[in-house]
């Protein structure tokens, strides 16, 4: 049976701040909704959902001067932004690491308990996950 994680977009584009993004979590294929329905505001897309949720930990951890190290890095060596981590997360979690070593792992981990939380759903580690795979198995439609 697979899952999937539906995305209805609605947002009133005279007003801003009344953004919304809906997500569905919908079980095996049915119509029938999952115990975990969640809702979350502010954001039209996954990537700007996906990017602030990385910007606050980042800067939680290292405040605004060392989250903008970590762009700049992440720009100059791998030419991504932040906006496409979303899309490119082995990129991230790879680059992170040349930067962070031991301490990406972490990072990574922080980043990743925020998102879920975010998303009204309680992070677990898996065995023999990676961060991207996290992040796949949230997107999965």
């Amino acid at each position: 049976m697979l899952t999937a994680i539906q995305i209805i977009l609605s947002y009133d584009l005279n007003a801003k701040h009344k953004q919304h993004l809906l997500a569905k979590k919908v079980c095996g294929g049915s119509q029938k909704k999952c115990p975990m329905d969640f809702v979350v505001e502010k954001w039209k897309d996954w990537n700007s959902f996906f990017a602030e949720a990385v910007d606050d930990t980042l800067k939680q951890i290292f405040k605004e001067d060392g989250a903008k190290v970590i762009y700049e890095f992440l720009e100059n060596h791998t030419c991504l932004k932040l906006e496409e981590v979303a899309d490119k997360p082995e990129v991230f979690s790879a680059s992170l690491g040349r930067l962070m070593v031991s301490a990406a792992r972490v990072i990574e981990k922080l980043i990743l308990k925020n998102l879920y939380s975010r998303l009204g759903l309680k992070f677990e580690e898996k065995p023999g996950y990676e961060f991207s795979d996290y992040i796949r198995e949230l997107r999965k439609e």
